[in-house]
């Protein structure tokens, strides 16, 4: 099966993605803590409408992030363990400005 998100030769809003240089391992995945990077991406990314349209998720059983969401078998992920989880993955700044 061919991956329809990742072709060699990107059209114009998937160059455009905030996901484009994320590994397909982190975008495709199930998890919501493997699958952060790419939900805190999708935050900013100017092309959140194109790629759900693209992508079809809930028609195509998709898994992994599309759109700002977490889906499995075409469903969205529940939100709120969802942002749980990027939350627990995302580093803080201290008062010092450094991460902690």
């Amino acid at each position: 099966m061919e991956n329809l998100l990742f072709q060699p030769d990107p059209t114009p809003w998937q160059a455009d993605a905030a996901c484009a240089g994320l590994s397909p391992s982190v975008v495709f995945a199930r998890r919501a803590k493997e699958a952060a990077p790419a939900l805190r991406a999708c935050t900013g990314c100017p092309v959140r409408r194109e790629c759900e349209t693209a992508v079809a998720p809930a028609e195509s059983y998709f898994d992994g992030v599309c759109a700002g969401r977490l889906w499995r078998n075409g469903r969205p992920a529940d939100a709120a363990r969802v942002a749980k989880a990027v939350a627990l993955t995302t580093p803080t700044l201290t008062r010092s400005g450094r991460r902690g």
